[in-house]
């Protein structure tokens, strides 16, 4: 018995890989159409609004098209990459039954056919084919089945399965859903719009149906939306809206182009775009303060140098940072009430009980600030074996959004740029964050004579809401403290 494979086309959509983001850029793909992938091979990088992914591609195929190049951002939930995936083997027998219609047979082999078209109508829908895909935001793709109905313009297999395709390639390209979805011409009376914006309106208790669409192909916008609920006198601003860019944003449009030769205008967007959103709320919700203090930190140059030959440290990045970060561990451990947060909905101060310490990592991609889970509980090697971790994978555009969640208090490094100091803005969620500067030799006084002494200056920046100016003081007194005599690292932790 020879056996006869078919293949179909399915659609790998944008997953939510940033729990709750709304959209991701493609940076990279790893396949072209032609090669073919295997479950759980990587296909493509993106980046969110936290950090970069990669995607596996949850099942086996030959990659039949890209609906989007690299540089693109695309909606969360929009196709991105059609795959031809294998079927299951149809024994002879089950297709032999077609040319029954066409009869010309004997009456024993019409009987057969008479019973078997319908168990052929089966295997076609193939629901229980293929693994449930493991990415969050990923649901089955169970679209293809149901897009395959016959309808009158579609009766052969072959059309069916290309203009399925093509229908759903559009519809990942343009990110609208229901637009092409195998229900014919009463497709088109849904109102148009993106995911994004149908959740807009629902949380608003919009009505699409009743809102005059001002996007391209007649395509609701969250402007729409938001104009739709808007004050009775809204109106009258709405009317005279299109008036205004009609002439005057096409004449803009050269202007704003300038000299590419002298200028060059870079996309804020992904985590860079995430930072100066998170920088503007933070600066302009939480109260800042910034306090400074100048520290001779010679002793504990010292130290970094004697742990570099100590065994139990072998093999391990030791540097000031490591000490630094040890320190302000001791000086948290001794004013708990520093690791705290603000709770604007409750109108509460949550002090926390662990300290997740946040670094401050500057990547090509942008400012990005993993933190250490449970600094507080680590020795001194295990630290220095997190920090490094953590450092590397910044470097590389491979920390994981997890990683950049739930920190407590942060430090930042400006002295490897060589700068003095500075006022950091907190992270948001946070109660403190450390800016430490270079380290330079300068005269000071010590033990009453001028010497070449390592000095550094401290700026630790708090929220004033939960941390007064007596407890933010004393922290950073206490870090200073301990740098100046490490051995304080053991007489007060």
């Amino acid at each position: 018995m020879t056996t006869m494979t078919d293949t179909s086309p399915r659609e790998f959509k944008m997953p939510d890989v940033g729990e709750g983001l709304t959209e991701a850029e493609i940076l990279k793909w790893y396949v072209q159409p032609g090669d073919t992938v295997t479950d759980g091979q990587i296909v493509c990088e993106v980046e969110t609004a936290k950090a970069a992914v990669e995607l596996p591609i949850p099942y086996d195929g030959v990659v039949r098209a890209l609906h989007f190049p690299e540089g693109t951002t695309v909606d969360v939930g929009t196709s991105i990459i059609a795959v031809d995936v294998a079927g299951g083997a149809v024994p002879a027998s089950t297709p032999s039954p077609a040319p029954a219609p066409a009869s010309a047979e004997g009456a024993v082999p019409a009987a057969e056919p008479a019973a078997k078209p319908e168990p052929a109508a089966v295997p076609a829908a193939k629901k229980p084919e293929g693994r449930k895909p493991v990415l969050v935001g990923y649901g089955v793709a169970e679209s293809s089945t149901k897009r395959r109905p016959r309808k009158g313009v579609l009766a052969a297999a072959a059309p069916t399965e290309d203009t399925l395709y093509a229908a759903t390639a559009i519809q990942g390209i343009q990110g609208i859903q229901g637009e092409l979805n195998g229900h014919g011409q009463g497709s088109t009376t849904r109102p148009l719009a993106k995911p994004p914006v149908r959740k807009l309106a629902k949380d608003l208790g919009v009505d699409l149906a009743t809102v005059t669409p001002s996007g391209p192909d007649g395509v609701i916008t969250r402007e729409d939306v938001h104009a739709a609920v808007a004050p009775p006198t809204a109106p009258e601003p709405v009317v005279e809206a299109p008036v205004a860019p009609a002439a005057p944003a096409v004449a803009a449009a050269p202007v704003a182009s300038y000299d590419g030769a002298r200028e060059t205008r870079i996309p804020v967007k992904g985590v860079r775009k995430a930072t100066a959103a998170a920088m503007v709320g933070s600066a302009f919700t939480a109260p800042h303060v910034t306090e400074f203090v100048t520290v001779d930190v010679t002793r504990t140059m010292k130290l970094v140098e004697e742990l570099k030959q100590d065994k139990e440290m072998r093999g391990l990045r030791v540097n000031p940072l490591l000490l630094i970060a040890k320190a302000l561990l001791v000086a948290i451990r001794r004013h708990p009430d520093i690791n705290a947060s603000w709770d604007e909905a409750a109108q509460e101060i949550v002090v926390k009980h662990y300290v997740n310490l946040g670094i401050a990592a500057a990547t090509p991609r942008g400012l990005i600030v993993p933190n250490i889970k449970d600094a507080h509980t680590k020795a001194l090697p295990q630290l220095a074996e997190s920090l490094s971790e953590l450092v590397s994978t910044a470097k590389e555009g491979r920390t994981s959004p997890a990683a950049m969640q739930g920190g407590t208090v942060t430090i930042s490094n400006v002295g490897v740029f060589g700068i003095d100091t500075g006022t950091p803005i907190l992270n948001p969620g946070e109660s403190a964050i450390l800016a430490v500067g270079a380290i330079k030799l300068q005269p000071w006084v010590h033990k009453g004579k001028v010497k070449p002494r390592q000095v550094t200056t401290l700026a630790l920046s708090f929220d004033h809401r939960l941390v007064d100016g007596e407890l933010g003081s004393k922290v950073l007194a206490d870090v200073a403290a301990i740098l100046e005599q490490p051995k304080r690292l053991i007489t007060w932790a």
